[in-house]
């Protein structure tokens, strides 16, 4: 998932992502004008447009002929006519059934706390997850969201995820606002790749 922010490399950093294996990257800036997702999708290559699931600014799916749009709950019904992949993120092991039903995969947030957003901690202990699991609400299906780093991945897998969700691990290895040089997020990603295999 990309930084809530919009800051100069990134459409670089993006690029190199996706030449070293990226096959999925969330849009996901909220509160931000569409005009600024504009300028970021016309700067990455045109190839790398079917990779990329875009949260809000829906109509850019289409104009960009991008992979899907991700709607960041579970009662904001697909909008009117929309055709394509749709994903969702949701917050309680309760309601992951029904969000499956309604979409092509899901994320289940708060896994481990945030390593971004100090305020974000693990909304459920281990037991839950393992009978969720047990349960198969817990499947290929839904993705691990939340303090996803190289140690915790593991977990995910052991737990039956389908996939996790890779931001603050990543992103806390680039400065946006001191640094050029990409080198470690890039050799940090190659790494995360290796892990989750």
């Amino acid at each position: 998932m990309t930084q809530p922010t919009f800051f100069v490399e990134e459409d670089k950093i993006l690029t190199s992502l996706f030449e070293e294996g990226l096959d999925c990257l969330h849009l996901h800036k909220p509160e931000s004008s569409p005009m600024y997702a504009e300028r970021l999708l016309t700067l990455l290559s045109n190839d790398y447009h079917s990779k990329i699931v875009v949260h809000g600014h829906f109509y850019l799916k289409e104009e960009y002929k991008l992979r899907g749009i991700h709607i960041d709950d579970t009662s904001t019904p697909v909008p009117h006519g929309y055709k394509g992949k749709v994903s969702r993120t949701c917050t309680r092991i309760e309601d992951l059934k029904e969000a499956k039903r309604q979409s092509d995969y899901v994320f289940l947030k708060s896994i481990f706390d945030s390593q971004t957003n100090a305020d974000e901690k693990s909304s459920f202990t281990a037991n839950e997850l393992e009978n969720a699991a047990k349960r198969g609400l817990i499947d290929r299906h839904v993705y691990a969201l939340g303090g996803m780093n190289i140690d915790n991945i593991r977990v995910a897998k052991d737990l039956g995820f389908g996939g996790v969700v890779i931001c603050g691990d990543l992103w806390n290895r680039f400065n946006i606002h001191q640094e050029l040089d990409y080198k470690e997020l890039i050799s940090h990603f190659e790494k995360l790749r290796k892990a989750i295999g």
